[in-house]
């Protein structure tokens, strides 16, 4: 089968940045699947199994340089072979990376030219406010539009109070509660997908992602399985995929991640703590720490029942985890770390004499 590219997402400025490689007779592509180290892609002449050139891996200074799914790759289609061959992956104009899991510090590049991030959750066990944050976080970070999804509608014990309390981290983001059992709300969720957008289905395991696009798609596409006796998710997907709907645009299903390690967040801490930040403004001391300083006016809206507590704690947490990630990943700011514990240490001396 094959697809036009504009069905696909290309767009005018991908035509620009791609002429410098049309000259050679080369072709765009867009990443739809990856299986350890080979692709399959979208192009005009339709789905294709593709590999990575030797001189692209070679090039590529890190994991995070190499093709991603829904990455915008340029493609050499030899007579014969049976694999189109990836030769350059295009500027990305969003992407919703995380650190990898474990020890490693590097970048996972989990969803690449996604428009909107649906952040899905879902009522019943499965609904973590302070999981949310995270995944808010990360999204803002992506570049892409974030638009929190809470599955499962019936499940819950009192909807009301759960919503409020999503709401209540969500500024700026829209929230939808949709059911995949019977299909309320779903139809809320159709405008964020047309116009041959991309939209990534982003959560952990057992919030009913594969539920999810199955009803964007009208029919079962993906196997959905039961939760286990724990009440805890099953994996369903078990590798990102990018998927054509039949009436346009795009789902980048991903599977269900059991953690997300930030991997940056320059704006994206202060858009989703939209309500912490302004407040900082009105503390007395621009680098208050918002423990026991006078004139704090963060302490005084968790007083008067303003902000939570939990809130900001949460709100640290992040921040401590950014600074960790920060002193692995720049040498300037290790340097400066250890300036300042030098300073620190020398003041500490002269105070005994």
């Amino acid at each position: 089968m094959s697809f036009t590219m504009s069905a696909l997402g290309w767009s005018p400025s991908r035509e620009e940045e791609f002429e410098q490689y049309a000259v050679d007779g080369l072709e765009p592509a867009r990443v739809a699947a990856q299986h350890r180290g080979a692709y399959v892609v979208y192009a005009e002449r339709g789905e294709r199994p593709a590999e990575i050139a030797g001189r692209l891996r070679h090039v590529a200074i890190t994991a995070a340089d190499l093709p991603a799914v829904g990455d915008w790759v340029v493609v050499e289609d030899r007579p014969g072979a049976s694999a189109v061959t990836i030769h350059a992956v295009l500027e990305r104009s969003t992407a919703f990376s995380r650190k990898t899991a474990g020890e490693e510090t590097a970048e996972q590049v989990v969803a690449a030219n996604v428009d909107v991030v649906f952040i899905v959750g879902a009522f019943g066990d499965e609904l973590n406010v302070r999981r949310i944050e995270r995944y808010l976080v990360s999204g803002w970070e992506s570049g892409a539009q974030p638009v929190i999804v809470l599955n499962k509608s019936d499940l819950a014990d009192d909807l009301a109070a759960d919503l409020a309390a999503v709401e209540a981290v969500a500024f700026g983001v829209p929230v939808h509660v949709v059911s995949c059992l019977d299909g309320a709300g779903i139809d809320e969720l159709q405008p964020y997908i047309s116009g041959n957008r991309t939209v990534a289905l982003l959560g952990s395991s057992g919030v009913g992602k594969s539920s999810l696009l199955n009803r964007l798609l009208g029919w079962e596409r993906q196997r959905v399985r039961t939760l286990r006796g724990d009440g805890k998710g099953r994996h369903t997907t078990t590798q990102r995929e990018l998927v054509r709907l039949p009436a346009g645009g795009l789902v980048l299903d991903t599977p269900g991640m059991r953690e997300l390690a930030l991997w940056s967040a320059g704006a994206g801490v202060d858009e989703t703590f939209a309500d912490v930040t302004d407040l900082a403004a009105g503390c007395r001391f621009t680098d208050c720490a918002h423990q026991s300083e006078p004139g704090c006016a963060v302490r005084a809206a968790i007083a008067d029942g303003r902000l939570a507590e939990e809130r900001l704690e949460s709100y640290r947490k992040l921040q401590r985890e950014l600074l960790r990630l920060e002193l692995k990943t720049d040498p300037r700011a290790r340097a400066e770390a250890r300036r300042r514990r030098r300073r620190f240490a020398r003041s500490l001396r002269k105070s005994a004499y």
